[in-house]
């Protein structure tokens, strides 16, 4: 049987989703992981250890996996693995991106100067160094702007500024954040931080699977609560869009231009988008790219969505991987997902009213994620969430009801 690779960190939510997966496709599948599995030796090429901390020695680990266990593809489900995914992909003659490309995905500053030399929609931005003092640029800076760590996801340490006093307090917050992680994490350690102008306008998220190129738009989230900062913590997700199908199709239109401009030719793409009012406060005066990701959404977030023929995401990425073809047509039922909010840090009791929010219409799923007795750690500092509530109902507007009086049930107690 064909076999392929799946890299994924031993922290990460979707090991699950994407075996079952593998396991509908009919193919061997292999976990790689930065943890030893205590049963690796006995596992018949089940599992192998990989080192992600260092790309080109996890590119020399798989090829020597790959000679004992031939590998058809190599698949990455986040942003750790993605750059390792695509050299070894490369190394193996399987379907990839340029690494470079998706380095850039995972690097905004590296995104921001591709985006603004092929004159795409993107906010205007500058860098500052970490060992610098703040002030001067302070004084310097059009506001609102938002100050981003370069190399982090979900949001984190990801802050607004409305004036020279806020935009010190923001670096400040980010370059403790930033230093405390690469003591931790090494690789994660990034000297400056990115500074862009605030885009007005409610937010988007186009998940979709570029192929030789071409963009297939698998699904266009809304997200209708307002992201205005000072942190910008996700919560709803509601597809399929309610904006108008010309706005669709220019956003649609933008995110493949932005990936091929990048160099993102093959496999999954997630990209947050903003839709800029024009002068008299229309959101329709066109999208501007906020982030991109050669991955597909985070989380839990993909079990919002099923396809044709009962096909999940990760369905969809591997059959791509592998190199079958892939039409997929997403489910007649408008679907949604909230990303449950940590309100306050501490650690978490107990969450209350899980079963009343399930009894709520329209929900299909609750899952909380963090287990009680743990530390819970809100945005900025923080880079995960409670848990995950699902939706699915006839019209969108239904879904977002449904979400949130489910969200409503719930006692979050945190100590």
């Amino acid at each position: 049987m064909p076999r392929l690779l799946l890299l994924i960190p031993s922290t990460s939510y979707r090991v699950s989703d994407f075996v079952t997966a593998a396991h509908r496709l009919g193919v061997d599948v292999t976990i790689g992981s930065n943890e030893r599995q205590v049963l690796e030796a006995l596992s018949d090429g089940g599992s192998v250890t990989i080192d992600f901390s260092n790309p080109d020695q996890a590119v020399a680990e798989i090829e020597v996996f790959h000679n004992n266990h031939p590998l058809r593809a190599v698949v990455a489900v986040d942003d750790v693995t993605s750059v390792i995914a695509a050299k070894a992909s490369e190394q193996l003659g399987f379907r990839h991106n340029d690494p470079a490309a998706v380095q850039a995905t995972g690097n905004k500053l590296l995104l921001r100067e591709i985006l603004s030399h092929a004159d795409l929609a993107s906010p205007n931005f500058r860098r500052i160094a970490l060992e610098d003092g703040p002030t001067p640029m302070a004084q310097q800076t059009d506001y609102p702007c938002v100050l981003k760590p370069l190399n982090l996801s979900a949001s984190q340490g990801v802050i607004r500024a409305n004036d020279p006093a806020e935009f010190i307090a923001a670096f400040e917050r980010i370059k403790t954040l930033v230093t405390d992680i690469g003591e931790k994490v090494p690789h994660k350690q990034a000297a400056e931080i990115l500074i862009e102008d605030y885009i007005d306008g409610e937010e988007v998220a186009l998940e979709g699977l570029m192929v030789e190129g071409k963009l297939t738009m698998l699904a266009l989230f809304d997200k209708p609560d307002p992201l205005e900062g000072p942190y910008f913590e996700e919560t709803i997700y509601v597809t399929p869009s309610r904006k108008s199908l010309e706005l669709q199709d220019s956003i649609r239109n933008m995110a493949e231009q932005a990936a091929n401009a990048i160099g993102l030719h093959e496999g999954p793409l997630h990209v947050e988008l903003r839709v800029k009012p024009d002068a008299r406060g229309s959101n329709e005066a066109g999208p501007w790219i906020i982030e991109m990701a050669a991955r597909s959404i985070g989380g839990l977030c993909s079990r919002s969505l099923q396809f044709g023929d009962d096909l999940t995401l990760e369905d969809i990425i591997l059959r791509h991987a592998m190199g079958e073809p892939v039409v997929p047509d997403r489910e007649e039922k408008a679907s949604g997902v909230m990303m449950i909010p940590i309100p306050k840090a501490g650690i978490l009791e107990r969450v209350d009213g899980t079963l009343d929010a399930q009894a709520v219409t329209g929900i299909t799923d609750l899952t909380i994620s963090i287990a009680t007795g743990q530390k819970v750690v809100p945005l900025p500092e923080g880079n995960k969430y409670l848990g995950f509530i699902f939706a699915k109902a006839d019209k969108p507007e239904d879904v977002e009801a449904a979400l949130r009086a489910a969200h409503a049930k719930l006692e979050i107690i945190i100590a």
